[in-house]
Parts: structure tokens; C-alpha cells; sequence
């Protein structure tokens, strides 16, 4: 293609404003989603009351809305939501942040109307809805609004929410709230705890058949919201005990709450507290792993740090590496070694990995670490053990080990290929006839394969096991 007819802005502005127009009137013709971009651009150019006014038009629009949003269709108002808050953020805000955030606060009331009409499993809407809460945090401390009344907002917001469009804002307007706003949404929800249930909050539990059933669970609910409320407003206060308050010390001993809780004390600068909230919590060598989770654990070495207590940060970075293989903890311990004594636990490492049941476990380790040549030593001692359906570590472990050790690479593959032909599955047929001709391709670099199968013997018995695989060989043919 000559240079002159390159699709790039410059050839584009030597056509001139009328052509230019001309062809993205033609572009456009027939497509609202990209007409309405249009018209968008052009309101920038009037001004930010002039923009409002076109935003405030689309937003009644979609509210109005009352069809099914396919998959497609979501994906298209996820990216126009998206390019309408840039526009917001770009061109109203700096000159206007009070009207930003009210444009911003009705995106997020679409929320609830958009959730009902389309199946958002993947969270595609509700990333849109998150950004624009970003973009409201921003304009925060930006804000003229009056206190009081903004918290009565906010309250009636996250009081109504469903979807979560609102679970960050306080957080993102506390600067905006300040004492007063921060204070009568304390009460608020307080008041709302006591107050006898309203017609609407029994509507939300329409589903549940029996009256009083209906009733604990709508009590249960409105409480939660504002306990939710209380805890939002102590942490924009900095009150860590209001926000311990919310929960029972069982609770906070659960794995989902203690790392929180925790976090909190420390910043408080109260790391005694902290600890000692987080060994109550800890699950113990013989407790369930459901509940030992990352979370637990960065917790309570935050608070050993805290404490100066190293030998013991030592001691519990290492016993996280033992019970799962966690190669951050690992390279945290041996950095808190003396000299020559990090080599010795190296060693005590690769013998537990070495070991390690099942080994997709060690070989998840191997590629996280990474560490291919302890893959490599693992793969080729334990090659019979290695469950060929774990192909999200196997495939990039194998791809991994390829360049410098093939015939790992190549028992990785073959666990996976043995997998597929072994219990049938000819969904992975392609997979395997390809994981073959990588194993083809290795043998020419595997000077020696030890105890294993050379490449041609492998295929020999792979033909006697498997002759009646037609739709293998095929794939591999067509290969």
C-alpha cells in the first residue's frame, strides 16, 4: 500500500473537514451507539451544561429501558458507560464537580434497572459501576455539597442497593462528608436498626412464603446494611473499636473477618491487640485448611513484624512454605537468615518439594517459584505419579522446561496425552495429537532418556494401546 493511502491520522486531516465529515456521517449512518458518540463530542464543544444535558437525556433513556440486554448488547452499554464517565471526568469535572458527581451518582442508580434486565455473570456492569465510583472518590474532596444532606443521600443509596453499586461510598466521599455528614449517617443507620420494618423491606423477601421466616430475614438484612454503614463510617473516623464493635469475638476469629480486623489494629498502631486477635484465629496444624488461608497468614506476619519478633516471623513464614508450598513465604524466610544458614534451608526445601503428595502440588510450586530445575529433578523421579488432567500447570510447565530440559517437557506431555487417550476424551484429542509432535520435536535434543520410553518406543506402545482411537491418529495426521 502506498504511503499516501495509509489509514493514519495525518493522510486522514490532508483530506479536509468536509470529506472528513462527510465520510463519518456515512460511517455513522444507521448505528445509534456511534451516532450518539458523535453527538457527544460535538456537546463538549458547547460546554459542560451543554454536556449535562445530553448525559441526563441517555441516562433517562437506558432507565427507561424495559427489554432483555443480551450478552452482545451488555458488552456495548458496558463500553459506552465506560466512555460516558471519562466524558464526565474530562469535561465536566474540572470546571463543575459538583454536577460530575451528580451525573456520576445517577450512572450508578442505573445500576439496580440494568442488573434486572441482563444476566451480568461475567461483572462487566458491575466494573462500570466500579470505575464510576472511582471516579466519584476523586472528585471528593472537590466537593461543595452540604454534609448533612449528602449523607442522607448516600444512606438512602446503599439502604436501597441490591447490587453493591454503592458498597464503597462512603469510603469515597469522606473527605466530602467530613465530621457532620460522617456523624448524622452514624445516626441514621443507628436509627435504622431500631425502627420497625417497613412494607419495602418486606417486599425485597417476596420469595419466602412464610410471614415470619420473611420477617428474620428482612430484619437480618436491613440490620446488615447498616452495621455495613457503621463500620464504613468508623474506619473514614478512624474508630477501630466502633468497627470491631459490629462483630462478636467469635466472629472475629472467622478467616473472612480477622485479617481485616487486624489490618485496622495495627494501623492504630496497636500490634499487641492484633496479634493476639490473629492467633485466635489461626486454624493450627490440625485445623481446616478451608480456613488457612493467604489472607490469615499476612496478617500475622504484619504483626510480627510489627512486634520485632523475627525469630518467630522466621518460624511462621517457614511453616506456611511447609503446609503450602508458598514460594513468597519461602523467599521471605530465607532472607531473615544469617549468613551460610540460607543455603542449609534451600536444601531442607527442595527435599519437602521433592517429596510433596500429591506432585501436581510440588509442580504448581515449580512454576510459581519458578524453579525449573527442581521441576525437572520431580518430573523425572516422579513421572508415573503425575495426573495428566492438571493441564493448566502441566502446559505452561512443560513450555517452560522445553528449552532447557525436554525430556521433562516431554513426560509432562505425555502424562496429558495418556489422560486423553486413557479415559477418552476427544474433546482433548487436538490437544494431545499436538503435545505428540512437541514430544517429536524434543527427541531430537534428549541425548539420554534414562528409565523412560524413548520418544519411538513411547509411540509404538501408544499405537498397540490405542489403534481404535481413530479420531487421535486423525488429528494427528492433520497435524
Amino acid at each position: 500500500m502506498a504511503a499516501g493511502k495509509a489509514l493514519n491520522k495525518k493522510n486522514l486531516l490532508a483530506l479536509g473537514a468536509d470529506t472528513l465529515a462527510d465520510l463519518l456521517l456515512e460511517a455513522v449512518k444507521g448505528d445509534a451507539a456511534r451516532q450518539r458518540r458523535v453527538r457527544m463530542a460535538l456537546s463538549a464543544d458547547l460546554g459542560p451544561e451543554a454536556i449535562t444535558a445530553d448525559v441526563r437525556k441517555r441516562f433517562a433513556s437506558i432507565r427507561r429501558g424495559r427489554s432483555f440486554i443480551s450478552r452482545k448488547a451488555q458488552k456495548k452499554l458496558a463500553q459506552e458507560l465506560a466512555e460516558l464517565t471519562t466524558l464526565i471526568e474530562t469535561s465536566i469535572a474540572p470546571d463543575a464537580p459538583d454536577a460530575a458527581f451528580d451525573l456520576l451518582w445517577a450512572q450508578l442508580q442505573l445500576a439496580a434497572g440494568i442488573h434486572e434486565r441482563t444476566d451480568d455473570s461475567w461483572g462487566t456492569i458491575g466494573d462500570v459501576m466500579r470505575e464510576a465510583m472511582a471516579a466519584i472518590s476523586e472528585l471528593g474532596p472537590k466537593l461543595s455539597k452540604d454534609p448533612e444532606a449528602l449523607a442522607d443521600s448516600v444512606f438512602e443509596a446503599i439502604s436501597d442497593d441490591g447490587y453493591g453499586a454503592f458498597d464503597h461510598a462512603v469510603p469515597a466521599l469522606a473527605e466530602a462528608l467530613g465530621g457532620a455528614g460522617l456523624s448524622r449517617l452514624k445516626a441514621l443507620a443507628e436509627a435504622a436498626c431500631e425502627a420497625p420494618l417497613t412494607d419495602a423491606d418486606f417486599a425485597r423477601y417476596d420469595f419466602i412464603s412464610d410471614r415470619d421466616a420473611r420477617a428474620d430475614r428482612a430484619l437480618a438484612g436491613r440490620n446488615r446494611t447498616a452495621e455495613m454503614l457503621l463500620q464504613d463510617v468508623a474506619d473514614a473516623e478512624g474508630d477501630v473499636d466502633s468497627w470491631l464493635a459490629q462483630y462478636s469475638p467469635e466472629q472475629l476469629t472467622y478467616s473472612t473477618i480477622a485479617p481485616s480486623a487486624a489490618t485496622r489494629l495495627l494501623a492504630a498502631g496497636r500490634p499487641e491487640d492484633a496479634l493476639r486477635l490473629i492467633e485466635a484465629a489461626l486454624p493450627g496444624d490440625s485445623g481446616d485448611p478451608w480456613f488457612d488461608t493467604p489472607e490469615l497468614d499476612a496478617a500475622h506476619f504484619a504483626c510480627l513484624e510489627a512486634l520485632g519478633r523475627k525469630d518467630d516471623l522466621r518460624a511462621a513464614l517457614w511453616n506456611r512454605f511447609e503446609r503450602r508450598l508458598c514460594s513468597d513465604a519461602l523467599r521471605r524466610h530465607l532472607k531473615l537468615l544469617p549468613d551460610f544458614e540460607d543455603i542449609e534451608a534451600e536444601d531442607a526445601a527442595r527435599r519437602i518439594v521433592l517429596a510433596c503428595k500429591p506432585v501436581e502440588k510440588a509442580l504448581a510450586y515449580c512454576l510459581q517459584a519458578p524453579d525449573l530445575p527442581l521441576a525437572a529433578e520431580l518430573i523425572e523421579a516422579r513421572s508415573e505419579e503425575i495426573d495428566g488432567e492438571a493441564y493448566e500447570i502441566l502446559t505452561p510447565l512443560a513450555d517452560a522446561l522445553a528449552p532447557g530440559h525436554p525430556l521433562a517437557a516431554a513426560l509432562l506431555w505425555r502424562a496429558m496425552i495418556d489422560f486423553a487417550l486413557g479415559r477418552a476424551r476427544s474433546g482433548r484429542y487436538g490437544h494431545a495429537a499436538r503435545h505428540l509432535m512437541d514430544c517429536a520435536a524434543a527427541d531430537a535434543e534428549i541425548l539420554d532418556y534414562g528409565m523412560h520410553l524413548s520418544h519411538a518406543d513411547y509411540l509404538e506402545a501408544l499405537r498397540a494401546t490405542h489403534a481404535r482411537k481413530s479420531a487421535f491418529w486423525e488429528r494427528l495426521r492433520e497435524g
